[in-house]
């Protein structure tokens, strides 16, 4: 199949739906707990290929707004989050027996008067077709199904959309259509860039999470998009990548953004990216530190999307015209902070201050650093001293850095070509110990932010770039002579944190992923290394090696 200019590589299913449950399509309907429940509905798409849905709805047959979960994981598939995830949060009595993965739960919904549609895309499961993955084409097939499902006899004609990770993915992409009958999105925390976001941090391949979900995106009778050797086929950022990003600057549907500061490496940067780039002038933000799942699946947090939706779908009036336009939760430890309301993202008072490095003391100073240094490090070698850098600063009043992080630090290859550099920024107690936070959906000692780079990927994209974010090209390589200098400028995703006084900041700078857990733990990880010799970073004099922080001054009484 051939999109613009590429074309798509596909391959054989790689598991069959029996495997994980999936039974083939036989139309079903059936009555339980005051609810109409059809399965396996055949929706033809605009090329007669059709997909199956399985239709969630009240069963008195008052007209309902319908909200649609998209995604690959199967509609049929119940997770007992607790039992497969045992550390990530979800309380089983969130849930019921009816709820998808990552999906509104219609235990809920449709008591609300709500109808839900779970979906098996295009070529997944025992939808017809090949699958591709937030593609233009996977798009229009959700275009074609929120027409579909705000046209039927029991919808009131105001279609929503919600879910979790891919599920929000998908909806950036199709909202950028516009569909006459979607009146509301929920995106709950989901990347907007494949390639920034998810396949190569700062240019580092990717290696353990992206090829993991073929495995969970490829059940079908079908073909499936290969998605690892496009990925070889696509080292750089070019149409093919461009072509799974939304434009955003045509969304203008009420929307209900969702965040969090601890999808370091997945969602955190798409998410709030996705808020940031849309049109829409009836938009809200909140960003939370929590584990995602446990987030979404937690009342207190259903019945505010239920208040969206309700004013959205309904014409209800509820609270979420005296919303702040903007939620967000200064971290302080592990599940302590405190929701804040600002006006905007990101926040326009921030005082960006630059900390510069001291490598002979290793600490960060608020002063440039007169006498020129070097500090050098084993490429491929994890922990800190000869193995990493790491640079401190101990805060001498309460602050709270609220944003974007960037390094910008010198550096040479001593014994390669390129470098493969990993960035976290830490916070210490008092005490000097590591404060630890949620990280992913069910790690419990995440740092306060990440941040990667391949120097040969250091070229910026100057239109897109600003002081505080880089934006990395990704159209060529471009290598370094074996030790020379040059200046790299780093993205840290954005973060949310209050450092008391005496606490601390921490920098490190190594070689290899900071955050390693035993495999087969769900992470990222980047194996795939280029690293050789030593890296040698240079600060002081005419090397301006500095961290730059989002300083947040009280707001003016």
């Amino acid at each position: 199949m051939k999109a613009g200019e590429f074309e798509y590589r596909f391959c054989e299913p790689l598991g069959a739906p029996r495997e994980r449950g999936g039974a083939p399509p036989v139309y079903r309907r059936t009555v339980e707990n005051s609810m109409v429940i059809e399965r396996d509905v055949a929706v033809a798409m605009r090329d007669g290929i059709k997909i199956y849905i399985d239709v969630f709805r009240p069963a008195n047959e008052k007209p309902a707004p319908p909200l649609i979960a998209w995604g690959p994981y199967g509609k049929h598939g119940h997770t007992n989050y607790h039992e497969v995830f045992p550390n990530c949060g979800v309380k089983p009595e969130t849930q019921s027996r009816y709820a998808a993965f990552e999906a509104p739960d219609p235990g809920y919904w449709v008591p609300q008067g709500y109808a839900v549609i779970n979906v098996d895309i295009r070529g997944t499961w025992y939808s017809q077709g090949d699958a591709t993955y937030l593609s233009p084409e996977e798009a229009q097939d959700y275009y074609d199904l929120i027409e579909w499902a705000g046209t039927q006899p029991w919808s009131n004609g105001k279609v929503g959309l919600s879910g979790v990770s891919y599920l929000t993915s998908s909806q950036w992409r199709v909202a950028a259509l516009n569909p006459p009958h979607l009146a509301a999105i929920n995106p709950y925390e989901g990347w907007t860039d494949t390639y920034r976001e998810v396949v190569r941090h700062g240019g580092i391949p990717e290696t353990y999470f992206w090829p993991y979900l073929p495995g969970r995106w490829g059940r079908s009778t079908t073909r499936v998009e290969d998605l690892l050797t496009e990925v070889k086929e696509h080292p750089f950022f070019d149409a093919f990548w461009a072509s799974k990003a939304a434009d955003f600057s045509t969304i203008n549907v009420p929307a209900y953004v969702v965040a969090s500061w601890t999808d370091q490496g997945l969602h955190t940067r798409g998410t709030l990216e996705g808020f940031k780039k849309i049109a829409s002038t009836e938009k809200w933000l909140e960003v939370h530190g929590r584990k995602k799942w446990a987030y979404f699946y937690e009342p207190e947090n259903v019945r505010r999307q239920q208040e969206f939706f309700d004013s959205f779908l309904k014409g209800i009036p509820t609270s979420v015209t005296q919303w702040p336009k903007v939620r967000l939760e200064v971290r302080e430890r592990f599940y302590v902070g405190a929701m804040k309301p600002e006006n905007e993202w990101p926040i326009s008072r921030t005082q960006y201050t630059k900390l510069y490095l001291d490598v002979k003391t290793g600490s960060l100073k608020r002063q440039a650093v007169p006498e020129e240094q070097s500090y050098s490090y084993d490429a491929r070698s994890e922990g800190l001293g000869p193995h990493g850098a790491q640079f401190d600063l101990v805060f001498e009043k309460s602050t709270e850095l609220i944003g974007h992080m960037k390094l910008k630090v010198w550096m040479a290859p001593d014994g390669a070509d390129d470098m493969d550099i990993f960035v976290a920024i830490q916070k210490l107690d008092l005490a000097g110990n590591l404060v630890p936070f949620a990280f992913w959906t069910h790690f419990d000692n995440g740092p306060v932010a990440l941040g990667w780079l391949r120097a040969s990927h250091r070229e910026l994209d100057e239109r897109k770039s600003t002081e505080y974010q880089p934006i990395l090209a990704h159209r060529r390589e471009l290598k370094i002579e074996n030790g020379a200098i040059v200046p790299l400028e780093i993205e840290i995703w954005p973060s949310g944190t209050r450092f008391e006084a005496g606490e601390q900041l921490r920098l490190i700078i190594q070689g290899v992923d900071v955050y390693q857990h035993p495999k087969p733990t769900m992470e990222d990880r980047h194996e795939d290394t280029v690293n050789r010799g030593r890296h040698v970073i240079y600060a002081g004099g005419k090397h301006d090696s500095h961290l730059l922080v989002p300083v947040i001054p009280e707001k003016t009484r």
